[in-house]
């Protein structure tokens, strides 16, 4: 087996799926890649058992196919260090040796059997929709950070894809918050739901093209299975029932909070730097059109007070809310503003930008604290 491949091409490829390799495995060829050769097509796979990606790239001259596995991290690091140029691969299957040749010089490595690289799950009474490339990066986006890492809690490590004939929600949370994102324009033949994990998700963050490229979901009761033009990506799902997350949504949410996204964040940003470093507590005093955010940590005698305007509607309040969840939270949010609907300061705080995009709907909770504790 023999081919001719541009360093820059093939570390790029590489790139895209070796998030994917854990480096702390019992199984050596987890940490390989598996290339497979295919007239002047080149397929490159990396698994960890629960994921499995992979990519596809031409090459030159390619001569006999056959697969073998490669070991990634010698591999990566020497394209990492070679100027972009053509490498030669000669692969003998039998001795499972493996030369490149380049402009510079000649270096040899031992590869591992194909056949001991894991298969990838059949996707057998699957369940199929399209969704453009960039919504559902954008999906990711907005939900990927208020993910769980409680392991004790596995329903709530990865988001829940709620499919309907109607639209796709996608859901996160931690306890602390919850994110539900939905689009009207991708739609799916049934309504049911699964859990992503969290690492594929990252993995199709990185990877896919930021464009209207269309790309088929197809699910089972056990996998998600992503396809495009020269990438795949298949993911076992979290078996674990995702909570009743709209029965935590509240509904009447009298009073409303608007406020320059940026303003609030900065402002945010320099008031949270005086509270106590283990709740992170800032307390926002809304009275009228102005917006007092103010922290303290008692034990080292600090404090921070900052007032900024606003428009409001409702009866003057203080609630307090973690500053650093809360920034993180409005950072994801898009637009100059954003809208606070609020009800009681032991309730939670429905967050949401003012403009909306086409075809979208975004709203953010965030879980109170007691003021002054």
């Amino acid at each position: 087996m023999r081919f001719i491949v541009t360093s820059t091409a093939l570390l790029k490829n590489l790139q895209q799926i070796s998030g994917v390799i854990s480096s702390n495995t019992v199984l050596s060829v987890l940490e390989d890649f598996l290339f497979e050769l295919k007239g002047n097509t080149l397929t490159l796979t990396a698994t960890d058992l629960e994921t499995m990606m992979r990519v596809q790239l031409d090459v030159n001259d390619a001569q006999g196919d056959g697969r073998i596995c490669i070991p990634s991290k010698i591999l990566t690091d020497y394209l990492k260090n070679l100027p972009e140029q053509p490498i030669t691969f000669s692969i003998n299957e039998q001795d499972l040796s493996i030369e490149m040749s380049s402009d510079v010089g000649k270096y040899r490595i031992g590869g591992e059997k194909a056949d001991d690289f894991p298969k990838e799950p059949a996707p057998g009474n699957t369940t199929s929709f399209n969704i453009p490339s960039i919504a559902l990066i954008e999906s990711i986006n907005k939900t990927l950070f208020a993910v769980s890492n409680d392991t004790l809690r596995p329903a709530m490590t990865g988001v829940y894809f709620e499919l309907s004939p109607n639209g796709v929600t996608f859901v996160s949370t931690d306890a602390h918050r919850l994110v539900q994102f939905t689009r009207s324009d991708v739609s799916s033949p049934s309504s049911e739901g699964f859990v992503v994990p969290k690492k594929p998700l990252q993995q199709l963050r990185g990877t896919l093209p930021a464009d209207e490229t269309q790309l088929e979901l197809s699910y089972n009761s056990s996998h998600l299975f992503v396809t495009s033009n020269r990438m795949s990506m298949s993911c076992r799902l979290i078996d674990a029932k995702f909570p009743p997350f709209k029965s935590v949504i509240p509904t009447d949410n009298p009073y409303r909070l608007t406020i320059s996204r940026t303003e609030f964040i900065s402002a945010l940003r320099r008031v949270s730097i005086f509270a106590n470093k283990t709740t992170n507590q800032v307390v926002l005093d809304i009275n009228g059109n102005a917006l007092q955010l103010s922290a303290q940590d008692i034990d080292f005698s600090y404090e921070g007070k900052e007032t900024l305007n606003c428009q409001y509607t409702g009866e003057d309040m203080k609630i307090a809310f973690n500053a650093k969840l809360m920034i993180e939270l409005v950072n994801n949010l898009d637009g100059t503003e954003v809208q606070v609907e609020l009800s009681t300061p032991t309730r939670a705080g429905i967050f949401r930008p003012m403009d909306k995009g086409d075809n979208e709907d975004v709203l953010m909770l965030l879980m109170p604290l007691m003021v002054g504790v």
